[in-house]
C-alpha cells in the first residue's frame, strides 16, 4: 500500500500513516480543554462525567459500524475483536451517576457531531472506520491505560467506575495492542483509499479536540449536574 505522505508517496502501513498525518493534532488534543486537565489532574469529576457521556454515542456509532461490516473483508478482523467500550461506558456512569444519567447529563452539540461523522464514515465499504478505530481503541491501549491511574488518583475513582479502561477478556494488554495494530494494517492493505483513511483520522482528531473545548466551555457555565449516585 502507498500513501501520499508528500509529494512523493510513501510504502507505508496504515497505522504508520495515521500516526504520521495525526501527530500534531494528538500534540494538541493533550494540551486542550478537558483532556489537558485530566492529564494535569486538574479536571473536576463533573468534568470527567460530561466527557464520558458525550464520548458514548461515538463509541456507539463506531461499533454499530464494526458489527454491521462483520463480514466484509475488509473489517472482518476488526469486528472479531469486540473490544465494546460503549457497554463500559454506560456502566461506568451508572456507577458514578446513578442510572438516572441519560436524562441528568446532556449531549452536547459536538458530541452528536463526532457520532454522526463516525456514522458516515460507516457508511458504503466502512473502511474509513479503521480511522476511528485507530484514533479511539488504540488510544484506550495507550494513553487511556495512563489516564485510568491519573483518575484513580485525582478524582478517587473507584475500579468499577474505571471499567471504561478494562479490557477483562484480553489477559495481556500489550499483546492486544499489537494485534489489533497488525489487525488494522491488515485492514488497510485492502483499503482502495488509503488515503481516505488517513484523513479521516486527521478529522477524528479534530472532533475529539472540538468535543474537549466544548466539555470544558459547558462546565464554565455552571453546574451540570450530579455526580454522585444516591
Amino acid at each position: 500500500m502507498t500513501v501520499a505522505m508528500s509529494d512523493n508517496p510513501l510504502p507505508v502501513s496504515v497505522v504508520t500513516a495515521l500516526y504520521l498525518r495525526t501527530k500534531a493534532l494528538h500534540v494538541e488534543a493533550e494540551r486542550t480543554g478537558i483532556i489537558r486537565d485530566l492529564l494535569r489532574g486538574e479536571a473536576s469529576l463533573e468534568g470527567y462525567i460530561l466527557l464520558l457521556r458525550n464520548l458514548l454515542p461515538a463509541y456507539q456509532a463506531m461499533e454499530l459500524g464494526l458489527e454491521r461490516h462483520r463480514g466484509s473483508p475488509g473489517l472482518t478482523a476488526l469486528a472479531e475483536f469486540r473490544l465494546d467500550r460503549a457497554p463500559a461506558i454506560e456502566a461506568d456512569l451508572a456507577e458514578i451517576c446513578g442510572h438516572g444519567w441519560k436524562h441528568d447529563i446532556p449531549l452536547l452539540s459536538a458530541g452528536d457531531i463526532y457520532a454522526r461523522r463516525i456514522a458516515k464514515a460507516a457508511e458504503g465499504n466502512g473502511m474509513r472506520l479503521i480511522a476511528h478505530a485507530y484514533t479511539r481503541y488504540l488510544g484506550d491501549l495507550s494513553g487511556g491505560q495512563i489516564l485510568q491511574r491519573l483518575l484513580a488518583r485525582s478524582l478517587n475513582l473507584k475500579p468499577a467506575e474505571l471499567t471504561f479502561y478494562d479490557f477483562p477478556k484480553f489477559s495481556d494488554l500489550a499483546v492486544l495492542k499489537a494485534d489489533y495494530r497488525n489487525a488494522l494494517d491488515a485492514a488497510g492493505v485492502l483499503a482502495n483509499d488509503p488515503q481516505a483513511i488517513v484523513e479521516e483520522g486527521a478529522i477524528a482528531f479534530s472532533l475529539n479536540i472540538d468535543l474537549s473545548c466544548a466539555v470544558k466551555a459547558m462546565l464554565s457555565s455552571g453546574p451540570i449536574a450530579a455526580t454522585a449516585a444516591e
